[in-house]
């Protein structure tokens, strides 16, 4: 759905302005290949926060263990 979306906008912007539709083309490539190594990053610090929340909250699972559900 968002891919048809996009296609949409695009071919709407082509008929309304070619010149900067076909720029939008030509640097959409290049806006992807700076935009990486962001989200590279992104990724890497959210397996980063995903294991200090892992390694802090260790001890209250290991202690819910051997408790039973109230109720």
């Amino acid at each position: 759905m968002r891919t048809l979306l996009a296609l949409v906008l695009w071919c709407l912007l082509l008929v309304l302005a070619w010149p900067v539709a076909l720029a939008v083309l030509v640097l959409w490539p290049l806006v992807w290949l700076v935009t990486l190594p962001f989200r590279l990053i992104g990724i890497a610090f959210e397996a980063l926060f995903a294991t200090l929340r892992a390694l802090l909250f260790l001890p209250a699972r290991l202690l819910a263990v051997g408790r039973k559900p109230i109720g």
